[in-house]
């Protein structure tokens, strides 16, 4: 398959259905969580394809593997939340498990395409 667009990208695919997932789940967060937890998860699985999509607008591999790197830190970054919310029972760890996978496998996706982009410069 030829990649023409970000959006062609398994790893983007994945990370805006994870972004859709967590957003339901903060759906569930009592009401004062609104600006903790729940913000904070869904500041972070949104930073995911935003900064996929925006590194591959870039001019230069240069920009688009430091784009994708924060896209990896957010990835680590809302894992960590999850954990948390699964700590102090905010969601039940059924809720979360899926979402987990999915955070460590949009990481290894992400660093398997930086290391891919840094082996070509």
């Amino acid at each position: 398959m030829t990649i023409t667009s970000y959006q062609d990208l398994d790893v983007w695919k994945l990370s805006i259905d994870l972004t859709e997932e967590c957003y339901r789940l903060a759906a569930t967060f009592p009401r004062d969580e609104a600006f903790g937890l729940s913000s904070q998860i869904k500041r972070a699985s949104v930073s995911i394809p935003a900064n996929i999509a925006e590194g591959y607008g870039r001019d230069q591999t240069g920009y688009y593997i430091q784009f994708l790197r924060v896209a990896l830190g957010s990835a680590r970054e809302l894992e960590t939340h999850l954990i948390i919310v699964e700590r102090v029972r905010l969601a039940p760890n059924t809720a979360l498990v899926e979402s987990g996978l999915k955070c460590d496998r949009i990481a290894r996706m992400l660093r398997s395409l930086i290391r891919s982009l840094e082996a070509k410069t």
